[in-house]
């Protein structure tokens, strides 16, 4: 089935999402109260995770979001007691705002869909060892509770995702990977910015350790 042209959009200043990735979120405002019920039970259940912007004064709210987006499809929702609800999201696919709608309590787009990766994707041989490598240096012990990176069955397109999505890196750099136009060449920026994180902890030993997380 083709992707809707409107969806909702839900930015949020902290997340970024990738496909095949799972967002699990907590329901509260009134605003995204509606915007959840009014998504649950549709044909697509789709909801457009997108970056907001600094905390500078931005004049016109439609362009107070990033550029590129990734939207979920609500795969489950736990309602509470109080309208309260938990959602879990699965990423789709990336997606461009062209226009925003303010009609309703919360924002619509019309939407530019990101092409597909071709069915099958793979990575070269060569660019997927080294992104191996450095996940597992930047895991460190860690690595040991990640099973993906011995799971044979695992696609390199969730493996690409699923750790630009998880790794904890500054948001303004997963916004950066989510934003490179090919899986192929997000692969590659991944692995440069695991490379920088591996120079910032030799030469910054003042620095924490950045620590692996799932959100």
């Amino acid at each position: 089935m083709p992707l809707p042209r409107l969806i909702p959009l839900f930015p949020l200043p902290n997340v970024v999402l990738f496909p095949q990735a799972l967002l699990p979120l907590h329901i509260f405002e009134p605003r995204y109260r509606e915007l959840v019920k009014d998504v649950a039970g549709g044909d697509d259940e789709l909801i457009g995770m997108i970056l907001l912007r600094g905390h500078e004064d931005v004049a016109d709210p439609g362009h107070d979001v990033f550029t590129i987006g990734c939207a979920g499809r609500m795969i489950r929702k736990v309602d509470l007691p109080d309208g309260r609800s938990n959602i879990l999201l699965q990423g789709v696919r990336e997606f461009v705002p062209r226009e925003q709608s303010f009609d309703r309590p919360y924002r619509v787009a019309a939407v530019d869909w990101m092409p597909a990766p071709e069915k099958g994707f793979r990575l070269e041989a060569r660019v997927k060892r080294t992104l191996l490598e450095r996940i597992r240096a930047f895991l460190g012990e860690k690595q040991e509770e990640m099973r993906i990176l011995n799971d044979p069955t695992v696609g390199d397109e969730m493996l690409v995702n699923l750790f630009a999505f998880a790794l904890d890196f500054p948001v303004a750099e997963k916004q950066s990977l989510l934003e490179v136009a090919t899986l192929e060449a997000r692969a590659v920026r991944l692995i440069e910015t695991l490379e920088f994180h591996a120079l910032e902890r030799e030469f910054s030993p003042g620095i924490e350790q950045a620590k692996f997380r799932v959100q």
